[in-house]
């Protein structure tokens, strides 16, 4: 993982970057359905999990795009990594507990599923807050309530405001007009992102479901 500083002077949103950073501190929400139609259908038909499918279009549209990537290191430095990999809850059902995950990322969909399967059987029974330890800096997190076919979910994280990275939280899907509707929300900080970039990854999660054939059973 390479971590890539960025001189706030040469960021071509400096303006926006410094006012919902300094003035006017501000992160935003936004919740879309996403057409899973062909996508579950596919899955269902050659016996792959959906929860993994899901985490791994999410971090493919994410990893294409320089603003979802951006954040402070440690030392808070700005930054962009050169690519991230998921965090992701599991939840146990007989003491309705949760853990989170990380899997490294990994831009063939078979390599990535083969590792979070070899996850899951390594630490899917670890009752910890982090069931696998040392996860790296370059990690964003995905979450799943499944019980709940919500129309808008909010997160309020209270901290500094300086969260950079994505939160993605996904939840029922449901049948509609003859289509299956999964709802999808993203936490964004205004900073280093705006809607148009908001509504860039959505269309192209979309057409990432709607293509899953070309990459769903790559070898």
């Amino acid at each position: 993982m390479v971590f890539n500083p960025i001189d706030i002077n040469s960021l071509s949103r400096k303006r926006y970057f410094e006012h919902y950073l300094n003035n006017v501190r501000c992160t935003y929400s936004m919740t879309a359905n996403i057409d899973i139609t062909c996508l579950l259908s596919e899955l269902k038909n050659n016996g792959i999990k959906l929860y993994p499918a899901l985490i791994h279009m999410i971090t493919t549209v994410v990893n294409t795009h320089v603003e979802f990537r951006t954040c402070f290191d440690a030392e808070g430095n700005l930054g962009y990594w050169d690519s991230l990999s998921p965090s992701y809850t599991i939840f146990h059902d007989d003491d309705k507990t949760f853990s989170s995950i990380w899997t490294l990322y990994g831009e063939k969909f078979s390599d990535f599923y083969s590792r979070y399967l070899n996850d899951m059987k390594m630490y899917g029974s670890v009752k910890q807050f982090a069931a696998k330890a040392n996860e790296p800096s370059n990690t964003f997190p995905i979450s799943s309530i499944p019980w709940v076919n919500f129309t808008g979910f909010n997160l309020n994280v209270y901290n500094e405001g300086t969260y950079l990275l994505p939160i993605f939280t996904m939840g029922k899907y449901v049948q509609h007009d003859g289509k299956i509707l999964l709802p999808l929300s993203g936490q964004f900080h205004h900073a280093v992102c705006d809607g148009y970039h908001a509504g860039v990854l959505y269309n192209e999660l979309q057409l990432r479901a709607n293509t899953c054939k070309e990459w769903l059973l790559t070898n």
